[in-house]
C-alpha cells in the first residue's frame, strides 16, 4: 500500500510545481511594471521640481521688477485710491516668494507639460503620438493667451471697477496678501478657461464629444457664457461684459472648429 501511494504523490508534486511557478511569473512582472510605474513617476516629478527651482533662482534676480512693475503696476494704472498695505510681520518676505513662484510656474508650464506628455506618450500608438506631437506647443499657447488676457484685460477692469466704486469717505487700503491672492487667482482662471479648444480635442479624440452635440447647444452655450460673463464681472457696463463675454464664445467656437477636425480624422482612420 505504501509503495502504490509514493508515485501518487510524487506525480501530485510534480504536477502543483508547474502551475506554482507560472502563478508567481505574472504577479512579478505586474509587480515589475508597477515599480516601473512608480520610478517613471518620481524622475518626471524630480525634472519639473529642477526646472520650476531653477526658474524660481532666475526670477528672483528680477524680484523687485516683478513685484514693482508686474504685480503693483496693474493696481497703480487703474487708480491712485487702491493702496496696499501689509498687516503681518512677514508679508512682504511671504508676498515675494509668492511672486517668485508663480513666475517661475508660469515660465516652467511648457516643461512642465512636456514631462507629463513623456510619461503618457509611451502608453499611446505610434499614430496617436504623432497627430498630437504639437499638444504641448498648443497647450502654452493657450495657458499663456489666458495669462494674457487676465493680466491685460479682466484685470484692469476689475480694479479700474473696485476704484470707482462706494463712497469718498472710505479709503481702499487693500491688504497686499488678499490682492496677492486676487491677482494670482484671476490669471489662473483666465489661463484655465483658455485650455477649453485643447480640452476640446482631448474629448473629440476619446469620442466623448461630436461637433454636432457642440453645434446643437451652441445657443445654449452663448447664453451661458454671457451669463458667466455678467457675473464675474463686477461692472454693470454691457460693453465692459461683452468684453469678457466675446473672447470665450470665440474660444467656444474654436472647439467646435477642433473637435470637427479630430472627428474627421477619427472617421478616416476608421
Amino acid at each position: 500500500m505504501n509503495q502504490e501511494t509514493e508515485p501518487t504523490t510524487s506525480l501530485q508534486l510534480a504536477e502543483e510545481s508547474p502551475e506554482s511557478t507560472t502563478i508567481q511569473e505574472p504577479e512579478e512582472g505586474g509587480e515589475l511594471n508597477f515599480i516601473g510605474h512608480l520610478e517613471e513617476i518620481r524622475g518626471r516629478l524630480i525634472k519639473s521640481a529642477i526646472a520650476l527651482l531653477v526658474v524660481m533662482l532666475l526670477c528672483a534676480n528680477f524680484a523687485d521688477f516683478l513685484v514693482n512693475e508686474i504685480l503693483i503696476g496693474p493696481l497703480k494704472r487703474s487708480s491712485e485710491s487702491l493702496v496696499l498695505q501689509n498687516l503681518v510681520p512677514y508679508g512682504q518676505v511671504s508676498l515675494y516668494l509668492q511672486v517668485v513662484f508663480f513666475s517661475g510656474f508660469i515660465i516652467s508650464f511648457p516643461f512642465i507639460a512636456w514631462q507629463i506628455w513623456q510619461f503618457v506618450a509611451p502608453a499611446l500608438h505610434e499614430h496617436e503620438r504623432k497627430a498630437s506631437r504639437f499638444s504641448i506647443l498648443f497647450i502654452s499657447l493657450c495657458f499663456f493667451s489666458g495669462i494674457a488676457f487676465g493680466y491685460f484685460v479682466f484685470l484692469p477692469i476689475s480694479l479700474q471697477f473696485f476704484a470707482g466704486f462706494g463712497t469718498s469717505l472710505i479709503k481702499n487700503n487693500i491688504s497686499v496678501q488678499d490682492y496677492v491672492s486676487f491677482f494670482i487667482g484671476t490669471l489662473l482662471t483666465a489661463g484655465l478657461v483658455f485650455e477649453l479648444p485643447f480640452i476640446s480635442y482631448i474629448l473629440s479624440k476619446i469620442g466623448l464629444l461630436t461637433p454636432a452635440f457642440m453645434r446643437f447647444y451652441r445657443k445654449h452655450a452663448i447664453v451661458f457664457l454671457l451669463i458667466v460673463a455678467a457675473v464675474v464681472t463686477p461692472s454693470t457696463d454691457v460693453v465692459t461684459q461683452l468684453i469678457i463675454g466675446i473672447p470665450m464664445i470665440l474660444l467656444y467656437e474654436l472647439s467646435i472648429l477642433i473637435s470637427a477636425r479630430v472627428n474627421r480624422k477619427n472617421t478616416a482612420t476608421t
